[in-house]
């Protein structure tokens, strides 16, 4: 176990840890939900720092933007995270969420959480994505 953790992995209120979120600010969906993170971060003072894609340099983080559309990406204290694995660590320390962190890293849950969000959801939002970008595309010649 991770030194600062507990059995189901939430991070001690003793362990200062580093979030940046990089997510895709031109999809609704994602949006509204980082609003609400954000909102509790900023309310908390959790230092947790987000990033829309569409916005920054991703360069810096060693992912393309087309690699952060498809799926959302946490850098934690050094470490870039991606899809279920990054929302646990976002949950992890947004006030109000370590529970569902708790309960979504239990084993057999994580799997199928996992499974659902990279063949499921993580696709579904992308070709949003890319169907948006495409408009916009046609909508600017």
């Amino acid at each position: 176990m991770r030194v600062g953790a507990s059995r189901f992995g939430a991070i001690s209120p003793l362990m200062k840890t580093e979030n940046t979120v990089i997510y895709n600010g031109s999809c609704p969906v994602c949006s509204r939900e980082i609003k609400v993170y954000r909102a509790r971060a900023e309310n908390h003072g959790t230092g947790t720092q987000f990033v829309d894609l569409n916005e920054a340099d991703l360069s810096d983080y060693g992912i393309t933007a087309d690699e952060a559309a498809r799926e959302i990406h946490v850098l934690q204290n050094g470490q870039m995270l991606k899809g279920v694995d990054a929302f646990l660590a976002m949950w992890r320390v947004t006030p109000g969420f370590a529970w569902l962190a708790r309960i979504v890293g239990l084993p057999g849950i994580k799997q199928v959480t996992t499974l659902v969000y990279r063949w499921i959801l993580a696709p579904a939002l992308y070709a949003a994505h890319r169907r948006r970008m495409r408009r916009a595309t046609a909508s600017q010649a």
